[in-house]
């Protein structure tokens, strides 16, 4: 009877976990879908091209905070950038030149994954997430990334107005207080390595 009981407890307990980790993977993934991040990929690993790829970094979030402040929600961020790719990609090229350097760049919104990743006070959770993505010379370098949509990276002064009301309560204490949920992150990464081997072995 000891044991029964016993067996009943951990089975409740499980089940309970298992339910707020569906739960949590569900925000996580609702999370992603309002977000667009940036990524940038430096030429090489060499501490001058790494530099560059910060400056490239800081020019872009310039000029995309300003055609970005009228964004409502990602879908219309998305668009926004798909209109202006061209801009971006012609003033990543300018700063390179304007440093001293002859890299092309290649420019692309595309769909990728991202591990958890902490900036300042905000974490995001891993997941699939659309990003800019810019790509500096041969991309053989260490890459760099933030958000842009809502305006959470470096120097960016709307990014606390905008989350605000773009993000539920669940999805804000997620941003917010990651250190309580660092084990349910790495649950999550793995959920991810799990379902990407799987695919690998399937295609």
């Amino acid at each position: 009877m000891l044991k029964f009981i016993e067996k009943s407890i951990i089975s409740g307990l499980l089940i309970t976990f298992l339910f707020n980790l569906t739960t949590f993977a569900n925000n996580c993934d609702d999370l992603s879908s309002k977000v667009l991040r940036l990524h940038i990929i430096a030429n090489s690993d060499s501490k001058t091209d790494q530099d560059l790829k910060i400056k490239v970094r800081d020019k872009i979030i310039e000029k995309s905070g300003a055609f970005l402040e009228s964004a409502k929600d990602k879908e219309s961020a998305q668009t926004l950038v798909l209109n202006n790719l061209e801009n971006l990609q012609e003033i990543a090229l300018s700063e390179i030149k304007q440093q001293g350097f002859n890299y092309s760049v290649n420019s692309e919104i595309t769909n990728m994954y991202f591990p958890t990743r902490k900036y300042d006070t905000v974490t995001l959770p891993a997941g699939r997430y659309d990003a800019l993505r810019l790509i500096i010379g041969e991309g053989k370098g260490k890459n760099w990334w933030c958000v842009i949509f809502p305006q959470m990276c470096l120097g960016c002064a709307k990014k606390s107005t905008t989350a605000d009301t773009l993000f539920n309560s669940s999805e804000k204490d997620i941003i917010s207080n990651g250190e309580k949920y660092e084990i349910k992150f790495k649950v999550v990464e793995w959920f991810y390595l799990i379902k990407s081997k799987i695919l690998n072995l399937l295609n």
